[in-house]
């Protein structure tokens, strides 16, 4: 049976509310990428600790920590990054969070990613090396304007680290906007890393995000080709139905409800059973 999370920080900021509505949805998981208008790596411990309990009150548990872990351009210092990743273990487990989302740094313009192939290599390397250490799973998300992302980088970045502490986030919406058509060009070569799958869709014509199964993301082909190969895993929600930057999107209870609603009627239509 497939699990549904979301970014729940797409509801409102205050993470109270973002709990109700989880409740009503009845999802028991979401991705904690931030609370009260804040990151969840720039949270203080009193944060921490309250939205510990606060989610613990509503039997919310968290299935990813939705860091920006590799969201910085490749010309910035990395030992600072990398201490931040380190905090990213450490607040995973305050939650028991079994993964981390990370992106593969941003290409400044101009730059073929190709050629930054090299650094990116090695500082993904450091980041499986830190998630490793703590006994974690970095979802490297193929975000647009970064090193991974296109198929082809995503599945080189994965197979050179060869780490099974960094495994595929898949984003159809992503993929879109990058003018992929995500399964017909990506899905055979990235399942094999595939750990998690983001649930937005996209238009191809210009890039524009809509509810899963209202875009160009294929995404009722790779729902049926994740239950015809077995997968067994997260289904995170990420809507973006109102505002979208670097950092993240909002949607507003109205919008994320619709985007939940559509993801479920596909999986209905599908039959595919999910909690």
């Amino acid at each position: 049976m497939w699990t549904l999370s979301g970014f729940s920080d797409e509801i409102s900021p205050d993470l109270a509310e973002q709990a109700s509505l989880l409740g009503e949805l009845g999802l028991s998981y979401l991705e904690f990428r931030s609370a009260w208008g804040t990151n969840v790596l720039d949270l203080d411990d009193e944060q921490l600790t309250r939205a510990k309990h606060l989610l613990d009150a509503h039997g919310l548990r968290v299935s990813s920590i939705g860091s920006p872990i590799g969201k910085i351009f490749l010309d910035e210092d990395f030992e600072a990054h990398l201490d931040r990743a380190r905090h990213a273990v450490d607040v995973a487990h305050r939650f028991d969070a079994p993964y981390i989302r990370v992106f593969s740094f941003f290409m400044r313009p101009g730059t073929d990613p190709d050629h930054a192939r090299d650094e990116v290599l090695r500082r993904m390397r450091a980041l499986a090396d830190v998630a490793e250490r703590g006994g974690v799973v970095l979802l490297h998300e193929n975000e647009k304007e970064i090193y991974g992302d296109i198929p082809r980088r995503c599945v080189d970045l994965l197979e050179s680290v060869g780490s099974r502490h960094l495994r595929a986030a898949w984003d159809a919406a992503n993929f879109v906007q990058v003018g992929v058509r995500p399964f017909t060009e990506g899905y055979a070569a990235l399942r094999p890393h595939l750990e998690y799958v983001q649930i937005k869709d996209a238009h191809l014509v210009d890039g524009e995000v809509c509810a899963a199964g209202r875009g160009d993301g294929e995404v009722a082909e790779t729902v049926r080709a994740l239950r015809e190969d077995g997968f067994d895993g997260f289904f995170s929600l990420e809507p973006h139905l109102s505002q979208a930057h670097s950092l993240g999107g909002f949607s507003g209870p109205e919008l994320f409800t619709e985007a939940w609603q559509a993801f479920t009627a596909l999986l209905k239509e599908e039959g595919i059973e999910h909690r």
